[in-house]
Order: structure tokens, then C-alpha cells, then sequence
């Protein structure tokens, strides 16, 4: 192990940060014991509260993975057992995506994105929980996105309708990397040659369809509808998802084409100075949305931390951004003692501060992702 390359303590100091931070914030302040569930979202100190108008099923499920692998298993018990009791549609099936104060179902659209997370979500609680019913759940979801959601190109729409059957929106590539991510991490706890050759076959059907052949980047809607728009976060997202899926994806077309959306949204996405990784760039490079929101940073740390432990190095020293480094810059421009910072401008400025109960599963993955992959140096 290069110990030279090793970030130990940052990781150390920055799992302490969502241990005693971050965790105690979401099963307090940000959770509504009544209901069971995280608030969509609360407010920073100093800033006024937050109207509760909904709770999601993907923040329950998001802090059902944060919860389940640090290892507080009673709040991930109760995160679990209010996810099924209050989100499952019991008349078409599926997931509602959310509902309101009172706890009855609001947006009640079936989405690709929502779904992924129940799999993610179940998976991760079974790993370390070993609760069957959880396992259940993954199949029966599992069974509603095939059947459903699932179109004759290889690909998944993206919104449908509470009943299933009108498409709201059709493929968008978010919410299939997400599926892809769901069921890696299903792949994991469920063996079945059925993960591999759907994986494979997913990878096929999006390299086909979103990736733009001048950057090798994967565009957040199908080439050749609407405007090509281009999120470094995603590229790094993708780039961390197959590099740690060999197997799956080491002989795809989908991984070479990654290495090129490496290098361009490294190069025009990254700041040299700050390591701030920038919302969206268009096809030319140019930055067409300058804010840098904290879950980009964390797909940057995870796809720089692939690199190191793949090739013990990273593409990135022309800039002299190392992971060491790149976490350093988290820690300051993002962390704070009362939680995080939810967006800021290329100065450090904030753009957003209230807090998300979906966020900590950005922080928590790649946490897990860097801790993993630096033991391998």
C-alpha cells in the first residue's frame, strides 16, 4: 500500500463528520417521529423552518442505505418499516413518489428513479440487516420495473403514469444509471447470471442511445433531442459505476467511451484551482451552469479514488488535484459543524443552504467508495 497516496486520516475525519453530525441530524431535527419519515428537506441555522409539504419515498429510501450501513439498525428497522407502509401503491402496484403532511399519497406519477432506490435501498438494508422481507420487496420491484417501466430498445422510461399506463417521460439517463447502480448492489446480495446480462445489455442500449461520439460523454437525454447538455457529475458517476464492475463492463464500448467523458469533464468541469466540479457544459466545453453542487464533488472523489486504486495514479496530475487533496477541498468548501452546504458559486458563495434528506446518501457513498478503494493501493 502506497501510504503516500492513502488519505486515512481525511477519511477518518470525514466519517467522524457523518457519524456525529450528520446521523444525529436526521434522526432528530429531520425526522418526523410521528410519521416515521426524514423531512424532504430543513432548514439551516439561522434560516427560517421549512414548510413540510411532502415526504419522498426516495429520501426514505436514500436514508434507509445511510442508516443500514452505519450501522444504526433500529432507525434503519423504523426507516424500512415506514417506507412499505406509507409509499407502496396497494391498487396498481409500485411506488407513489410521494405524499403529503398527513401521510396520504400526493404525487402519485410511477418513476424509474424512485423505483431504482427501493432496489438500491433493499439491497444495502439486507446486506447488513439480512431481513428477508427486504429481499422480497427488491423482487417484487425488481418485477414492476421489467414489466413496466422497461421498453423494447434495452432501455426504462422514465415517468408513467399513477396506473402505468400513459408515459409521462420517456428514457432519461439519470435515473438508468441509477437502476444500473440498484442493480449492481442487487447483483451483490442476489447472485444471478440475470444481473450480468441485463447490466450488459443496458450498457449497450445507452451507449447507443446517449452518448455523444465528439466527447464520449453521456448526455442527460437521448442524442438528438433537445439540447445536448453535459454533467460532469454524471460522467464521473457513470465512470466509478463501471470501472468497479469489471466483469460486467470491462469489455463494453459504454467504458471506453467513459474515458473520454473523463478527460473532457475533467478539463473543462474541474476547476485547477479549487477542485469545484461545475453543474453542466455544453458540447464545446463551455460551462452553460457554473454553481457546483455537493453531490458532483462526491462523484469526482469516487471516480478519482477509482484511478489511484486501478491504476495508482490519477489522470488529474496535470492539475495537481490529488484524491488527498480533492477531499481536503470538500471538507472546506462544503462541510460545516451543523451539517453541509448544499450548493455553492465558483467563489464559494452559497447558492443553496437548506438541506436535503437526500443528500447524505451522496456523502455516504462516497465515503464508503474511498475508504474501499484506497485499500487497495
Amino acid at each position: 500500500m502506497n501510504q503516500l497516496h492513502y488519505p486515512s486520516v481525511i477519511i477518518d475525519n470525514l466519517q467522524k463528520h457523518l457519524t456525529n453530525i450528520i446521523l444525529p441530524l436526521w434522526s432528530t431535527r429531520g425526522f418526523n417521529n410521528i410519521l416515521g419519515l426524514p423531512y424532504d428537506a430543513i432548514a439551516s441555522p439561522g434560516q427560517p423552518p421549512l414548510p413540510t409539504t411532502r415526504y419522498r419515498a426516495i429520501g426514505c429510501a436514500r436514508q434507509l442505505y445511510v442508516f443500514s450501513s452505519a450501522g444504526w439498525h433500529d432507525h434503519a428497522d423504523r426507516l424500512f418499516e415506514s417506507l412499505c407502509s406509507r409509499f407502496m401503491d396497494t391498487k396498481y402496484g409500485g411506488w407513489h413518489y410521494s405524499i403529503n403532511s398527513q401521510g396520504e399519497p400526493k404525487e402519485t406519477q410511477k418513476d424509474l428513479y424512485t423505483h431504482a432506490f427501493i432496489v438500491f435501498s433493499c439491497a444495502e438494508y439486507f446486506r447488513h440487516q439480512r431481513n428477508l422481507d427486504a429481499l422480497n420487496l427488491l423482487e417484487d420491484t425488481l418485477h414492476v420495473i421489467q414489466t413496466r417501466f422497461s421498453t423494447n430498445s434495452g432501455l426504462y422510461n422514465a415517468v408513467l403514469s399513477a396506473d402505468f399506463m400513459t408515459i409521462i417521460k420517456g428514457p432519461q439517463q439519470n435515473p438508468i444509471m441509477h437502476l444500473t447502480e440498484a442493480y449492481l448492489s442487487a447483483r451483490d446480495v442476489k447472485p444471478d447470471i440475470w444481473f450480468f446480462d441485463t447490466l450488459r445489455h443496458i450498457a449497450e442500449a445507452v451507449t447507443a442511445t446517449f452518448v455523444h461520439r465528439t466527447t464520449g460523454c453521456i448526455a442527460e437525454l437521448p442524442i438528438g433531442c433537445g439540447r445536448l447538455r453535459i454533467e460532469p457529475g454524471h460522467q464521473f458517476e457513470w465512470f466509478y459505476l463501471t470501472s468497479c464492475a469489471q466483469d460486467v463492463f470491462g469489455h463494453s464500448d459504454l467504458s471506453r467511451w467513459l474515458d473520454s467523458a473523463y478527460t473532457f469533464s475533467f478539463r473543462h468541469g474541474v476547476s485547477p484551482i479549487t477542485g469545484g466540479v461545475c453543474t453542466a457544459l455544453d458540447e464545446h466545453g463551455y460551462v452553460t451552469e457554473p454553481t457546483e453542487r455537493l453531490w458532483a464533488q462526491t462523484e469526482f472523489a469516487r471516480a478519482l479514488a477509482t484511478l489511484q486504486a486501478l491504476h495508482g495514479t490519477s489522470k488529474a496530475l496535470d492539475t495537481h488535484i490529488s484524491l488527498k487533496t480533492q477531499l481536503n477541498h470538500f471538507k472546506q468548501r462544503f462541510l460545516r459543524n451543523y451539517g453541509w452546504i448544499e450548493a455553492i458559486s465558483q467563489n464559494s458563495s452559497a447558492v443553496r443552504v437548506d438541506m436535503p434528506s437526500t443528500t447524505p446518501y451522496h456523502i455516504a457513498t462516497m465515503y464508503h467508495a474511498v475508504s474501499r478503494l484506497c485499500t487497495k493501493l
